[in-house]
């Protein structure tokens, strides 16, 4: 029995995994985009760009922008009562309003 990987995207398929349509990088502006220090903003990991990736267990987790680090922000959460802090690109992150439907 061969031991089962413990690695950093292990058991993430269905997050990971685009449709047909979008596959391949998003448009430049995705990665261009600015928050502002106390913007909510949602973890929504882009398996394009494996740069400044969150782990996969905090997809979907609303946060505050508490600051910016180079190009990256650190974004902060509660995690059962107690304060967490990530670091994640741009990429990785949209304004916690989400994106706009298209059929409406």
């Amino acid at each position: 029995m061969v031991k089962s990987s413990k690695g950093f995207r292990s058991r993430s398929r269905g997050t990971f995994t685009k449709k047909v349509r979008e596959r391949g990088l998003p448009p430049v502006t995705r990665f261009l985009r600015e928050f502002a220090v106390g913007q909510k903003v949602m973890v929504r990991i882009e398996p394009s760009d494996p740069h400044g990736q969150p782990h996969p267990r905090y997809q979907g987790r609303t946060c505050t922008v508490v600051g910016k680090r180079g190009r990256a922000y650190r974004i902060e959460f509660l995690d059962g009562g107690k304060r967490k802090e990530l670091i994640a690109t741009p990429i990785h992150l949209i304004p916690a309003g989400g994106t706009p439907r298209s059929d409406a």
